[in-house]
């Protein structure tokens, strides 16, 4: 790859994270918005999953309201893995 088309790759990848961010902007209040920065921080592919389902959700008409910080904690429970409980029975 030469380096004007890596330059044009990274542009679009930068436009491309600034258009989401646009749209998340519009989807979240301002609690869940931090919420989401902060779950971005500790848990990147969390996020990016959260992020994912709320830019179908809305592309789709299903969200047509800012969300609220308890409704994005729902939407985090539904889609994080459930953690698995050991519990070693001794005898």
């Amino acid at each position: 790859m030469s380096a004007p088309q890596a330059g044009d790759d990274e542009a679009r990848k930068r436009e491309v994270e600034a258009a989401r961010q646009r749209v998340l902007l519009s989807l979240l209040d301002v609690q869940a918005r931090q919420r989401l920065t902060n779950i971005r921080l500790v848990k990147p592919e969390l996020a990016a999953a959260v992020e994912n389902y709320l830019i179908s959700a809305a592309s789709s008409g299903r969200l047509n309201r800012p969300l609220t910080d308890e409704e994005l904690k729902q939407i985090l429970l539904s889609i994080q893995q459930p953690k698995r409980d050991f519990k070693i029975d001794r005898r």
